[in-house]
């Protein structure tokens, strides 16, 4: 089945009919541990809020004011778990938590759009991708991609979004042969109903269940922010879009002053001072080891026993000699 929340992903509310609800127990998150509470299992005739799949984490919201904790495809139903009750056969209102949904839909364009071009440019065919909650990352069929090859792609994507490239939404039936030209990494074994292919216009088409922007303008920019090393040889490529990446930027801003202020310096000389605070420590430590006859004295490793503490005003005198260094140089 084909939602009303894929059909119309600017939507902010919905009204609809309660088709069931019964007690039902889910897992949430609090304080950053799984806890099991009880709940009331929900189903509607047709819903605004997206159940997980693909990639894509479901939506929040309230219906009739009641806070929504999950909601879950089970085949052609979405299964909304409410915090309290509502009665079946009922009139009732949804309203979507729109930054969050907003959100998911410039991460989930973005990605489509970094896969297409990936692999258009240099044949990096994407395995996987993970929407999370501040930065994403999106699985890709290579060793490495070298800087010179993500600078190009983030180029690539940000003109198109420049370029206010439109984006389409078709609905096919399963038993269509065009849906053999189309790129996809498969879909549900329990997906139901008509099958949704997003088109970025002039750039790519794949078969998806999640919600989309309507034009790639909406994504603002989009920044790829480094790769790190997969499993089984694939590379990890880390990206930010929307409204994500003025956050980014801001945190980025905040951290630079704060270290402007612990260092004494400007950010482009943040770099040189912490190499030369771990140097200077590392022969801190040497020389205090030397000092107080630690075990392993010389080494580049300090144990942390001694066996003259007679000497610390010694120790001491040195550790404020090289503060007072770093104090002037910086």
């Amino acid at each position: 089945m084909v939602f009303y929340c894929q059909r119309h992903c600017y939507d902010k509310k919905y009204t609809t009919n309660v088709v069931s609800c019964k007690p039902a127990k889910q897992d949430v998150v609090v304080n950053g541990k799984k806890k099991k509470i009880d709940c009331y299992e929900t189903t509607f005739e047709d819903t605004v809020m997206f159940p997980e799949g693909g990639g894509q984490p479901d939506d929040r919201g309230t219906v009739e004011g009641i806070p929504v904790l999950r909601v879950q495809r089970r085949g052609g139903d979405a299964v909304h778990y409410l915090e309290k009750p509502l009665e079946v056969g009922a009139i009732v209102t949804q309203q979507i938590d729109w930054d969050r949904r907003h959100d998911h839909m410039q991460q989930h364009s973005a990605q489509h759009l970094i896969t297409a071009v990936a692999d258009a440019m240099y044949g990096y065919a994407t395995n996987s991708w993970y929407l999370a909650e501040s930065i994403s990352y999106i699985e890709l069929d290579t060793t490495k991609v070298s800087t010179a090859e993500i600078n190009t792609i983030e180029e690539t994507v940000n003109q198109r979004i420049k370029d206010a490239t439109p984006v389409h939404i078709e609905e096919y039936d399963a038993t269509d042969p065009k849906l053999r030209e189309i790129r996809t990494r498969g879909l549900p074994d329990d997906v139901v109903g008509p099958v949704r292919v997003v088109t970025i216009e002039g750039v790519d088409a794949n078969m998806c269940c999640g919600t989309h922007v309507r034009n790639l303008a909406d994504l603002q920019a989009i920044k790829l922010l480094h790769t790190e090393k997969g499993k089984a040889n694939k590379t990890l490529l880390y990206f930010v879009a929307g409204a994500r990446v003025l956050r980014y930027l801001g945190e980025c801003v905040s951290r630079e002053r704060q270290f402007n202020i612990l260092l004494h310096s400007c950010s482009s000389d943040h770099l040189r001072l912490v190499e030369k605070i771990q140097k200077d420590l590392k022969s801190m430590m040497i020389w205090l080891c030397e000092i107080l006859e630690g075990r392993g004295g010389g080494k580049s490793r300090f144990t942390g026993k001694v066996t003259k503490l007679g000497k610390r005003g010694e120790a001491e005198k040195y550790i404020l000699g090289v503060m007072d260094n770093h104090k002037t140089e910086s």
